[in-house]
């Protein structure tokens, strides 16, 4: 039998507590319907006997505290909500427990932005992580030793899990579900709650908004260029003239400010204008293409690909409300 604790932090999502648990008893039920012992001891494990959520609205209540957990197979941190700052300081006293427990065998695993509290343990330094879409800028400026990748939903090494942003930690649970099981149960599992089990990427649901937290003001005048350019064809040589600085210096900072190279801003900039254009537009494809400064066809639905893991008619077919699937 597999031991899971899955802690319960201040400033947590409520669902993001409860459905690991859902989800691995649920499992038992299904080991039961045929015949089999339960496979998992799923415990709510506490700083305190009671936490308050969602501003008091509800109260959870821990089967035991960490220091009468003396030994689990698996630690499972919830997704954290508001400010992440005071929530990783509310949550402090859970950090020697975890970083005990890894050292003594226990895997961990933490849901969305659950990753922040992971990655304050240090247990991260070194290593790959996936959180919510929308927070993996201030995660690089607060945790700089941890290698977050850019819309992934699950990633493992070393005995360490992530999930990306918001319910793609069900896919993250299904992961688990089938190593600590087989794949059979865990398609059971995927089917019973509804979850795409093959789903790999969180880039369809991601919205691009520039990496702006930065001081550099020659990049800033960079960004704003690009944004206000998206239908023309932007070089790098033009913008690096245009602000009277060196190319490679340019290209150097504008890496270090953005996290992303000029050519890789460029192209999230032309594709999310793209995205809203199919959203919520009838154009056809080649229409939006040339609105957003792309004469080649290919190029352009390989750029599309790259960035959202859809084509562009797999998007439109998704999201437009027209759901037109011109190309």
């Amino acid at each position: 039998m597999k031991y899971i604790s899955v802690i319960i932090p201040e400033s947590s999502v409520m669902q993001a507590i409860a459905d690991p648990q859902y989800c691995f008893t649920t499992v038992n039920r299904f080991m039961k319907m045929t015949g089999e012992d339960d496979v998992f001891n799923v415990e709510l494990v506490g700083l305190k006997k009671k936490t308050k959520l969602n501003y008091g609205m509800y109260c959870v209540h821990a089967d035991k505290l960490i220091h009468e957990v003396h030994s689990t197979d698996l630690i499972i941190i919830p997704a954290l909500a508001g400010d992440l700052h005071q929530a990783i300081a509310a949550n402090k006293g859970f950090v020697p427990w975890i970083v005990d427990q890894y050292k003594n065998g226990a895997e961990v695993a933490s849901l969305c932005l659950g990753a922040f509290l992971l990655a304050s343990t240090g247990l991260l330094n070194g290593k790959k992580c996936s959180t919510h879409w929308g927070f993996i800028n201030l995660f690089r400026e607060m945790y700089p030793e941890v290698e977050v990748l850019d819309g992934m939903i699950v990633t493992e090494e070393n005995g360490i899990y992530s999930s990306g942003g918001a319910n793609s930690y069900w896919n993250l649970l299904l992961h688990l579900v089938e190593k600590y099981t087989d794949r059979e149960t865990a398609v059971l599992t995927s089917k019973y709650f509804a979850i795409d089990i093959n789903r790999h990427s969180q880039s369809p649901f991601a919205i691009f908004t520039g990496q702006k937290s930065h001081h550099d003001e020659v990049v800033m005048k960079a960004q704003e260029y690009i944004e206000k350019n998206v239908n023309g064809k932007i070089t790098i040589e033009e913008l690096a003239a245009n602000l009277a600085i060196g190319r490679r210096s340019f290209e150097r900072r504008f890496k270090h400010a953005t996290s992303n190279s000029v050519l890789e801003y460029i192209q999230r900039v032309k594709v999310e204008a793209a995205k809203r254009s199919i959203e919520n537009s009838r154009k056809y494809i080649s229409e939006v293409m040339y609105d957003v400064g792309y004469t080649d066809t290919k190029a352009f639905r390989t750029t599309f690909k790259k960035i959202t893991g859809l084509t562009p008619v797999e998007y439109r077919n998704r999201y437009s409300k027209a759901g037109n699937s011109s190309s």
